[in-house]
C-alpha cells in the first residue's frame, strides 16, 4: 500500500508520497497520525519506503545505529549498503527473508522496496537488493501503475519535477485504495558533474 514517486528534470530531483497508513481493513489518513510521512531523511538523501509500516521504525533505528554502513551516492554504493544491512535486518530486526513460493526464490528477501533521491540522482531499491538508477521518473507501491501512467503523460508537458511528482501521487491517491492525500514532497538540486 502506498504511492511513492521520484522525478528528475531540469537539474532537480524530487521525491513525493501519499500519507495513508493502513492496518488490515483499517486506514489511518495523514490528518490522524503524527508520523505520517513515508519519506525519511538520511544526510543529504530522502528515502521513500513502501510495504510494512514497521519498515520506517526499522529504518530510523538503522540510521541511528548503523549510519556508518550507509552510502547512497551511486547505484553501487546503495547495493553495497544493502548487502551490509541484510544480516543486521535478519539478526537484530527479525526480518523474515522468504517471499511467496520458496522454490522460485533465488535470494533471501530484504522485504523492503524503496526509492531514494539525493543530489546524485533518483534510485530504486527492491527486496532482492536490485538497485536501479532512473533517468526520468519511477514509482513504487500499490498506486505505482497509476502514478507511472500519469507521470508518463505529464513529463513532457509540465516544466518542473515537483509538478510531475504531484500528478503521480495524486493519480495513485485517486485510483488506488491503498493511497490517500495529503502528499509530502521534497526536492533537491542535482550535483553538477564536470566533464
Amino acid at each position: 500500500m502506498s504511492t511513492v514517486v521520484v522525478v528528475k528534470k531540469a537539474g532537480r530531483v524530487v521525491i513525493a508520497a501519499d500519507t495513508l497508513t493502513s492496518f488490515g481493513d483499517t486506514k489511518c489518513r495523514g490528518k490522524y497520525i503524527e508520523n505520517k510521512d513515508k519519506i525519511l531523511t538520511f544526510k543529504d538523501s530522502y528515502i521513500g519506503l513502501v510495504g510494512s509500516a514497521a519498515h520506517s521504525n526499522v529504518f530510523y533505528s538503522i540510521i541511528n545505529n548503523y549510519a556508518n554502513l550507509l552510502s547512497f551516492k551511486s547505484r553501487e554504493d546503495i547495493f553495497e549498503s544493502y548487502i551490509k544491512l541484510h544480516p543486521i535486518l535478519k539478526e537484530k530486526y527479525f526480518l523474515t527473508t522468504q517471499e511467496g513460493d520458496e522454490s522460485e526464490q533465488v535470494y533471501e528477501s530484504s522485504q523492503i522496496n524503496a526509492l531514494i533521491t539525493n543530489r546524485y540522482g533518483i534510485f530504486g531499491v527492491f527486496s532482492w537488493r536490485e538497485v536501479y538508477d532512473y533517468e526520468r521518473f519511477w514509482a513504487v507501491g500499490s498506486g505505482s501503475s497509476f502514478a507511472l501512467g500519469a507521470m508518463y503523460a505529464a513529463y513532457d508537458l509540465l516544466s518542473t519535477p515537483e509538478e510531475i511528482a504531484k500528478v503521480g501521487v495524486e493519480a495513485g491517491a485517486e485510483f488506488d485504495n491503498g493511497s490517500a492525500l495529503p502528499d509530502s514532497i521534497y526536492s533537491v538540486q542535482l550535483k553538477v558533474v564536470e566533464k
